[in-house]
């Protein structure tokens, strides 16, 4: 676990979800490689040549970028695949049940953390989908608002997703929310955590859910 800019008194907690909620790489992978699969199959390549091609588009964007990653959402609109279609698909490739299971052990720690923070989910995934993941884990109920790909159209690193989830979180709280009152907890730097640090969130990089577990500010 490594920790960014952590403010003294937090208020709002804003967790991403695939591979910080829970930890297991099949499931990860199969989100993605089942859009690549089906991405194939409506443009008549193999398999293999799409893995390909989007493994390519990675590794030159990031060379291009400084080493960062791109989300998938972000990197298909690169081929003619708009954010609409790639909730589209999301809704109805995944099946988080097949793959996860509830977690005793996350449920106990976010129901002390729900005592003294504000809590949200932040994904790429549309809100749908990252319900049933929620829900499959038995964590639903500590995450009353998911800001996803359909809430603001947009895919993470982005502006509007965070702005969204402060806004949600001035709702609950009645006030308004500093930025500097946050914590953005994911797995992966560029994608969840670079943007929310500089706009002055902290931020907590977890290999995975057992971090998420241990969590004290």
């Amino acid at each position: 676990m490594q920790t960014y800019n952590l403010p003294s008194n937090p208020k709002v907690l804003i967790f991403d979800i695939d591979m910080t909620l829970y930890t297991c790489p099949e499931y990860a992978h199969e989100q993605i490689d089942c859009q690549i699969r089906h991405w194939a199959k409506l443009n008549g390549y193999s398999v293999e040549s799409a893995r390909n091609m989007i493994a390519d588009f990675r590794r030159k964007w990031a060379a291009d970028h400084n080493g960062q990653k791109i989300s998938l959402g972000n990197l298909f609109t690169s081929f003619g695949v708009s954010i609409e279609t790639s909730i589209e698909w999301r809704k109805t490739l995944f099946n988080p049940a097949d793959y996860l299971h509830r977690d005793e052990k996350l449920i106990s720690a976010l129901t002390e953390l729900s005592k003294k923070y504000y809590m949200i989910c932040v994904t790429n995934n549309p809100v749908e989908p990252a319900r049933k993941t929620l829900e499959v884990i038995g964590i639903s109920e500590f995450f009353p608002k998911i800001i996803g790909l359909d809430t603001c159209m947009a895919s993470k690193p982005s502006k509007k997703i965070l702005d969204a989830a402060v806004k949600e979180a001035e709702l609950a709280l009645g006030r308004k929310v500093e930025y500097s009152e946050c914590v953005s907890i994911g797995d992966r730097y560029d994608i969840d955590l670079s943007l929310a640090i500089e706009l002055g969130m902290g931020g907590v990089l977890v290999s995975g859910v057992e971090e998420v577990c241990s969590l004290k500010f």
